[in-house]
């Protein structure tokens, strides 16, 4: 392809979106046509321009797999140390957003970008992608320098190990002398994974290439074309005061973080291909079964005169309550539902509710079902925004739509354990067995409860759901 024809044909591959809106509202169908008023506009000139500088990178992604890190600058990129994604995963729009600005000013006394190249200066924060990841193949180089340490943190859990592994280096006793991409912090010695197959590190100025697959909690390590981590689990760094074989799983998403340890360490060819994750990899609605028929509320007891069946979905009529459930009882489950929230909106999914009583205190939980973006709920309690088992364990914030929109969500319910995943992100992994210091200290007697209904708290206002289909799990 000469020059010419490049310029006309990468908008429209790289920037279909802009090509097909800007058509629309120009009426301009013609393929050239619709790639000059392309060139024409600034903000793609911006995009193009960028991309004519990060060819060469481009030219070299491998099959499926997407560039992290552009060449140019650290779009994409903020800062973390090693701290629990909890920690900040729970903070709230405004906390975040601060939190994030605090930590480019830190990145960018320590980063910087060198002829395609990140560079640290062995300080600072670690360099952090804001995106979260559940089931990844990550691949990427780096060179380092005598003395330096450093690592790859996977979904914010440390880590594949990096390490000047020369006796010189000092740290032989702490492993370094069987070399890296072993997963230092899984345990001690002989822990699966915790040292590497091999050592098959390249002489220090030299650059090294990691080739790391991650699905579920396994991950496995190729380094420099050899195999020095195999399918080995990761073990939960954030519970390591527990047991090995009794810690809590490791995060089911969370950020890639590139390590700074004392010693300047460049990296490039930074490359992710997202896999689909290992929980999923089965035909996702085998098993389901609708709890609604769209029509009608068969099927559901309860307070059925405060709620009405509008738009193919359920919804609770404005200022009327209670808990609506199903005739069925369920033990160990998934539901997947669609909900759109009023502004200021608020209902909540009831898990296990015993027929009677409140379904946050005598059912096993609320899942808060909460417009948490709007001002009136400013001063909420963590364990009370969307999402949260109500006064027990809060959920990840930041994924929920705007009130008028409609959300995916799925719940998994096994035991104790309750997941909750909001547009596709895990906004909630706990074991409500584990709490022991709920809201304001108020009993929950029904958090034992093994089974019970499934259904929809109510509150009073017009909270709708719909595509509403049930799992269950032995």
């Amino acid at each position: 392809m000469n020059w010419v024809k490049t310029i006309f044909f990468l908008p429209k591959l790289y920037f279909p979106e802009l090509c097909f809106d800007l058509a629309q509202r120009t009426n301009k169908t013609n393929f050239v046509q619709c790639n000059y008023y392309l060139f024409m506009n600034t903000k793609v000139i911006s995009l193009f321009a960028k991309f004519l500088i990060c060819l060469p990178l481009f030219s070299q992604v491998p099959v499926g797999f997407k560039p992290l890190f552009n060449g140019v600058d650290l779009e994409g990129w903020w800062g973390l140390k090693t701290e629990n994604p909890d920690n900040w995963m729970t903070l709230s729009q405004d906390q975040f957003k601060a939190k994030w600005k605090a930590s480019l000013i830190d990145i960018k006394k320590h980063w910087t970008v060198e002829k395609g190249e990140l560079v640290n200066d062995g300080k600072g924060l670690f360099l952090s992608t804001l995106k979260n990841y559940a089931d990844f193949e990550l691949m990427l180089e780096y060179r380092t320098v005598a003395g330096a340490d450093s690592g790859i943190y996977l979904r914010g859990v440390p880590q594949v190990q990096i390490w000047d592994t020369t006796e010189e280096g000092g740290k032989w006793k702490l492993g370094a002398d069987k070399g890296s991409g072993g997963l230092w912090n899984n345990g001690p010695p002989g822990t699966p994974g915790r040292d590497p197959l091999t050592h098959a590190d390249k002489p220090l100025g030299e650059w090294n290439k990691f080739h790391i697959t991650m699905r579920g909690n396994e991950v496995t390590v190729i380094l420099n074309d050899e195999l020095v981590v195999d399918q080995a689990p990761l073990t939960n760094y954030w519970d390591r005061k527990t047991p090995l074989e009794d810690r809590k799983p490791i995060p089911f998403r969370g950020p890639i973080q590139l390590q700074t340890h004392g010693g300047e360490i460049r990296w490039r060819n930074i490359f992710i291909k997202e896999l689909k994750p290992s929980c999923c990899e089965v035909d996702d609605e085998v098993g389901y079964v609708h709890l609604f028929d769209g029509n009608s509320l068969q099927g559901w007891r309860g307070a059925t005169q405060n709620y009405e069946v509008a738009e193919g979905s359920i919804r609770c009529k404005a200022g009327k309550g209670g808990i609506l459930y199903s005739d069925r009882i369920f033990k160990d489950f998934s539901v997947k539902l669609e909900f759109k929230l009023p502004p200021g909106g608020n209902n909540g999914l009831a898990i296990r509710y015993p027929a009677k009583g409140n379904a946050a205190y005598d059912g096993m939980c609320e899942l808060q079902v909460l417009d948490s973006a709007h001002p009136k709920y400013a001063k909420l309690d963590p364990r009370q925004h969307h999402g949260s088992a109500y006064g027990l364990a809060p959920a990840k914030r930041g994924f929920l739509k705007q009130a008028g929109e409609w959300n995916d969500q799925e719940v998994i319910v096994r035991g104790s354990w309750v997941t909750v995943f909001l547009n596709e992100e895990m906004i909630l992994d706990a074991d409500l067995s584990k709490v022991r210091s709920p809201m304001n200290g108020k009993a929950h007697p029904g958090l034992s409860l093994e089974s019970g209904h499934f259904g929809f708290a109510g509150h009073k206002d017009p909270v709708s759901f719909r595509n509403i289909r049930i799992k269950p799990l032995y």
